[in-house]
């Protein structure tokens, strides 16, 4: 049974950086589309970023320039390096992953992933 599994949240000043992991267990499709989304209570979850097997990378506009995504060959580990950190980027973080081998646009919507983690908070003061 697929299961991943989110580590590195927490509470940062803005402006600080936080690096969260996600090691997804028993997932063997290939190739495949992996990603990171977080969601503010009342609010629509947010795609951040997704990486696929090949290495493209896509990021919101909001998080372009501070938030580098990143995977572990050759197992499924998936990392996001959040720098300059600011308040509004509060939220729970989901990573992801497409269920099945997934030859499809690598895009930021909720849609495409069959597959969640639990969540992380992430708390940024001001």
């Amino acid at each position: 049974q697929v299961q991943l599994a989110e580590s590195g949240g927490g509470s940062v000043q803005a402006g600080g950086s936080l690096r969260l992991s996600c090691t997804a267990s028993a997932y063997t499709y290939r190739p495949f589309c992996l990603g990171w989304f977080r969601q503010v209570p009342g609010k629509e979850r947010e795609g951040v970023a997704t990486i696929d097997s090949d290495g493209r990378i896509n990021y919101a506009d909001s998080v372009k320039d501070r938030f580098t995504i990143s995977k572990d060959n050759p197992r499924v580990n998936l990392h996001l390096q959040m720098n300059s950190l600011k308040p509004e980027d509060t939220a729970t973080y989901s990573c992801a992953a497409s269920r099945g081998a997934w030859s499809f646009p690598c895009e930021l919507r909720e849609a495409l992933f069959g597959y969640w983690g639990q969540g992380t908070q992430v708390t940024v003061s001001s």
